[in-house]
């Protein structure tokens, strides 16, 4: 199997993102691709205007995911991308990963962990989704599918790999910030290795984002870094052989001690309100200890996303 990364920066207009992707889907296609695995969002420019995601949002059959859904048929390539949905109960939308394939959306993943951490509070204008994240089959190899934040729990990995997922696929939209870029790849690594899966990653770049679109092989070797270019594309082979040797020398699946819940539970009660971006007081800068040798850093909780 083969997938193709797409690193790029959306704009505000849905129909010129649709068709960037629709040509990066046949550029995929020709380079051999199974899989276009594109950034959450990328239907419009959000990471700067919270606002953003209510003004674009469209139905799963409206124009953005029609347009992939012909790319895919168009070109024999499956297609996972990053879109943003109305919610018909509130005045909010889905963070909405869908996948579509043979002119058909096979999934449609309304991402469950939102980013109501530090100063930024994502459910102001997104609400949560409810079921576990995807997993599909694509070429005979099992992907399963995940948006952004749910990098940060291990536990959505762990369901999907042992719901037979034997690469992990992750569409995002990875703010800029203090050592943003260290956790991105840290995490991306622990995940490949706990699970021995690979894990593939598509990541927006731009004003906002940083970039680094990345993949990992079951043992945690790096595949692939697109870097910080505003728009690129990477190609990743996956082996199942390379999985199945992984995980003979390797097989910590088979000696968890902790049943698996594969049912997400609703989102924990808060002490206290979440305070809205009117009442939100300024963060106080956080340091961290300054190391022999080494100037300090200010870590400002500020900052968005991931």
């Amino acid at each position: 199997m083969r997938i193709a990364v797409s690193q790029f920066s959306p704009g505000d207009d849905p129909v010129a993102n649709a068709s960037a992707l629709v040509e990066a889907a046949a550029a995929a296609a020709r380079d051999g691709a199974d899989l276009l695995l594109a950034p959450e969002g990328s239907i419009v420019s959000f990471l700067t205007d919270p606002a953003a995601p209510g003004r674009a949002a469209q139905p799963l059959d409206g124009p953005f995911v029609a347009a992939l859904a012909q790319a895919s048929a168009d070109h024999g390539i499956v297609i996972a991308a990053g879109t943003f949905v109305p919610d018909p109960e509130s005045t909010r939308v889905h963070n909405t990963l869908v996948v579509v394939e043979h002119g058909e959306v096979v999934a449609a993943y309304r991402k469950i962990h939102l980013y109501d951490a530090f100063s930024f509070v994502e459910s102001d204008h997104v609400a949560p989704g409810t079921q576990t994240p995807p997993i599909v089959e694509i070429n005979g190899v099992t992907v399963g599918f995940a948006t952004c934040y749910d990098l940060r729990f291990p536990e959505v990995f762990r369901v999907l790999q042992t719901g037979g997922a034997q690469v992990l696929a992750l569409a995002s939209a990875w703010v800029r910030g203090p050592l943003k870029e260290e956790h991105w790849l840290t995490l991306l690594r622990a995940r490949a290795i706990e699970n021995t899966c690979y894990v593939v990653a598509s990541d927006q770049a731009g004003r906002a984002g940083i970039g680094r679109s990345a993949a990992f092989d079951p043992f945690g070797l790096q595949m692939l870094d697109l870097g910080t270019a505003d728009q690129g594309c990477g190609i990743v082979d996956i082996s199942l052989d390379r999985v199945a040797e992984v995980r003979r020398i390797l097989p910590s699946a088979q000696h968890t001690r902790f049943r698996v819940d594969p049912v997400p539970r609703g989102p924990m009660p808060l002490p206290d309100p979440l305070p809205t971006a009117a009442t939100r007081p300024t963060p106080t800068p956080l340091t961290t200890p300054t190391p022999t040798g080494s100037p300090s850093k200010d870590l400002y909780p500020a900052y968005q996303g991931g």
